[in-house]
């Protein structure tokens, strides 16, 4: 399947996620046999976020990946398209003055320039339409010396353990999200999504490309998963080169 047929319209992923938005948190731990907490947990250390840095987490959903940052005194943006998850996650975490919630598109975040210390995003970048438009605009809104951290479903290197995974995705996970989730047709999407999406080489292209330096990645779970990092040159202007 080309990455163009998962091209849905935002406001059609929008509303997949606004309808799985109750009990998302619990169907992915299924899903992910319990390694989706320990993923968000490689994130946040990755980011590692400081006392009075803000930071913007997009893709945030019901804010469980935000909460975690703002533990040693970051403010955080929870940023999601779907409105939801704002939804939930605002409920959630009313408690918690170091989070705010805002509903706002990847390819044209409403943030000024060279706004944040620190921007992340975990399991959502493939999710929208253009993300190359997405990290241009990650870009722009890293401070100057700021840092980015995407945590992202990846490619596994290893020919058996992909083989096995893809298998998982297209016929084991179909049958899990009919008992796990109210909203099968979301997670065939996720399943597709994620078969689509581009490996860690190219997604560390795609980062030099709109600015970012540094850029490296490590693999989770024998490449299940990447995480990618980049650093804003310090002298940057918010055009890349």
């Amino acid at each position: 399947m080309s990455r163009a047929d998962l091209n849905k319209q935002p406001e059609q992923v929008a509303a997949m996620f606004d309808q799985v938005s109750t009990h998302y948190d619990r169907t992915n731990a299924v899903l992910s046999v319990g390694n989706a907490a320990l993923w968000r947990m490689a994130a946040t250390r990755a980011v590692n976020p400081r006392r009075g840095e803000r930071i913007l987490d997009i893709a945030a959903g019901t804010g469980t990946s935000s909460v975690a940052l703002t533990k040693t005194g970051a403010h955080v943006v929870a940023a999601d398209f779907s409105e939801g998850m704002i939804a939930v996650g605002r409920s959630r975490h009313a408690d918690n003055p170091q989070v705010e919630f805002v509903q706002a598109d990847a390819t044209a975040l409403p943030f000024a320039d060279n706004e944040f210390d620190a921007v992340t995003i975990s399991f959502g970048l493939r999710n929208v339409v253009e993300p190359k438009k997405a990290l241009a605009e990650f870009y722009r809104v890293t401070k100057p010396g700021g840092r980015v951290v995407i945590c992202e479903f990846s490619t596994p290197p290893f020919a058996p353990i992909r083989l096995g995974y893809f298998a998982y995705l297209t016929r084991v996970m179909p049958m899990i999200v009919k008992l796990a989730s109210s909203n099968a047709e979301a997670y065939d999407y996720l399943g597709e999504s994620i078969a689509a999406w581009p490996n860690q080489q190219t997604l560390s292209v795609w980062l030099r490309e709109v600015g970012f330096d540094a850029v490296a990645y490590r693999n989770l779970t024998l490449g299940i998963v990447a995480l990618h990092r980049g650093v804003k040159p310090t002298d940057a202007s918010n055009a890349p080169s």
